[in-house]
């Protein structure tokens, strides 16, 4: 076991931000996920990297997560000590067509900065779930639109301790894909370049697209946003819809019946029940169609 000296460090800095035994399930969207030996909420670029080579030099593994969308968190909970990066993180500045946006910051509320600004560009991301960190390093995307079109730069905290602006043709941005997690550099703030339109139009656009996605998307119950990647040539939901699995059910997880590429949360899914439907799902839909469906969700923890 490592020694104890670094959680009472961790403690004296932050207080009631450092926690032992931390539910996940609080903090995920999906409303599932054991505990975290050790929970951290920073307020400063400096406390993460205090906080990680206090972790780092007692053996800790360290976990960073933002808002918790787009996961899915073991039963078993998560070994060592999370970061979680949230609204100390989430300033945004726009200077002329630049956006600038700390890793903390709600996508959506990026997007009505932008949009406030007469700045088109980013109307496709409105609606999305999830804060600026997370968006960069899943590339996320929707309605034809990724964010990683759209970066010059991202600043970035490495391994070694240092802060780096990396520009975003070095990102490694593809399809629900950048390097960050492969580099284990943590996201700090992004900058976007955008175009200059007329508010009212864009407006029109972001709504147009929320109306979309709340017609559409299963918003009433806690999620992890689409659990597979598109597969070429097919949709995901529509593969697993005409395979009939459409609200089909294990435990409190359950293919929506809204949007059958979204498994929902009825109230006390685990992420047991989450993983056995996945598996019916893939192995159904690859029986039935030929076609093996890649998960899109991210999946950490014990036994993950």
């Amino acid at each position: 076991m490592p020694g104890q000296d670094w959680i009472q460090k961790l403690e004296a800095m932050a207080g009631s931000r450092f926690r032992t035994a931390e539910p996940m399930k609080l903090h995920t969207s999906f409303r599932i996920g054991g505990p975290a030996d050790y929970w951290f909420s920073p307020a400063s670029a400096d406390e993460i990297l205090y906080a990680r080579e206090l972790a780092d030099s007692a053996g800790v593994p360290v976990t960073i997560l933002g808002n918790g969308t787009n996961l899915l968190v073991s039963d078993l909970g998560i070994e060592g000590l999370v970061i979680q990066i949230g609204e100390p993180f989430s300033c945004i500045e726009v200077h002329g067509i630049r956006l600038k946006a700390c890793a903390g910051a709600a996508l959506s509320k990026v997007c009505q900065t932008a949009q406030a600004a007469g700045l088109t560009g980013l109307e496709f991301a409105y609606g999305i779930p999830g804060n600026v960190g997370g968006a960069v390093t899943m590339n996320a995307g929707a309605y034809g639109g990724e964010v990683g079109q759209k970066i010059v730069s991202v600043k970035i905290l490495d391994p070694s301790g240092g802060f780096l602006t990396v520009p975003g043709s070095d990102m490694g941005f593809a399809y629900r894909h950048s390097c960050v997690s492969d580099r284990n550099w943590i996201v700090l703030e992004a900058s976007f370049e955008l175009e200059a339109d007329d508010p009212r139009k864009i407006r029109i656009e972001m709504d147009d697209i929320f109306g979309r996605r709340r017609d559409k998307q299963p918003l009433n119950y806690p999620s992890a946003g689409s659990v597979f990647k598109r597969p070429d040539g097919y949709f995901a939901g529509k593969l697993i819809e005409d395979a009939g699995l459409k609200g089909a059910r294990i435990g409190d997880a359950q293919v929506s019946e809204k949007h059958a590429g979204f498994i929902v949360n009825l109230g006390n899914a685990t992420s047991a029940d989450v993983e056995s439907l996945i598996g019916r799902i893939r192995e159904t839909v690859l029986e039935s169609f030929g076609v093996e469906l890649e998960p899109e969700l991210r999946r950490i923890g014990r036994n993950a």
